[in-house]
């Protein structure tokens, strides 16, 4: 118990004393994202917007289901906040790999390559947002006092992102084929969540799979607070968070564990 608690005492000073150069990994990583594109930021909001059209015609004229409020704004709060943590693990997985030269040669919190693609990914979240008040002043949602539930919610996901995240970047210096097979998992998973459609539309073991998965909650909580004026904090979302907390904790004493590991599997 007093090595995991030297272990967290470690971490979070070395946090503290390379925040500076987390700043400048996180600048250079989100210019190098959209450096010699034409879109630019816009590319944080083409990509759900193009996918909000196309479940929009599915689900509002293939197959219509009821979710309360209009379906674009229901689909794109959903996408925008999944796209959070889909684009930060899918950048995270091959972060280490791609910086094989400062990890061998340079000594520092190598979880700051992770970290940085998820803050990269909180700026992208940020850019699409603008695009979601757009669409809630469009439809007649105006805010409420649950608002300030927000910032606890993202939270939340910023802390199972930043679990997952580690644990991919981590794999995929040792297996590379982890980017791979993680590329087949983000697809099911997507669609193993709430992202398009209401948790209600699903039933016995499929309702209760889907409850399982901590995005579900997450990504409910932000509909509860923006779209329906709800509490997020019900025993799914308190499930969800624990298990992030859980997730983080144990991804993260692991990855520095085997930091010195790393130089070796290059």
């Amino acid at each position: 118990m007093s090595a995991l608690v030297s272990d967290v005492r470690e971490m979070v000073a070395e946090l503290v004393e390379y925040r500076e150069l987390l700043t400048q990994m996180t600048r250079r990583d989100l210019i190098l994202r959209y450096k010699q594109t034409i879109m630019g930021f816009g590319w944080a909001v083409f990509m759900p917007l193009v996918n909000t059209a196309v479940f929009s015609i599915i689900f509002t004229r293939v197959a219509p289901i009821d979710t309360g409020v209009a379906y674009p704004l229901f689909a794109y709060c959903g996408l925008l906040a999944w796209n959070f943590s889909a684009s930060s693990m899918r950048f995270s997985v091959n972060s280490l790999v791609s910086n094989l030269n400062l990890v061998t040669k340079v000594y520092f919190p190598r979880e700051l390559f992770p970290l940085s693609s998820m803050l990269v990914g909180v700026v992208d979240l940020l850019v699409g947002a603008l695009v979601l008040i757009g669409l809630m002043i469009y439809y007649g949602i105006g805010p409420s006092p649950m608002l300030v539930w927000l910032p606890v919610v993202m939270l939340v996901q910023m802390i199972f992102t930043m679990g997952v995240s580690l644990l991919l970047a981590m794999a995929n210096l040792f297996y590379r084929d982890v980017k791979y097979l993680f590329e087949v998992i983000i697809t099911v998973w997507m669609f193993a969540t709430s992202v398009v459609y209401p948790i209600e539309r699903l039933s016995g073991r499929l309702h209760t799979v889907a409850m399982l998965n901590p995005m579900t909650p997450i990504i409910d909580g932000y509909r509860s607070i923006l779209l329906f004026h709800r509490s997020p904090f019900d025993l799914p979302f308190l499930g969800a968070t624990i298990v992030s907390v859980l997730c983080l904790g144990v991804a993260w004493v692991t990855f520095h564990r085997a930091e010195f590991r790393f130089a070796e599997n290059v």
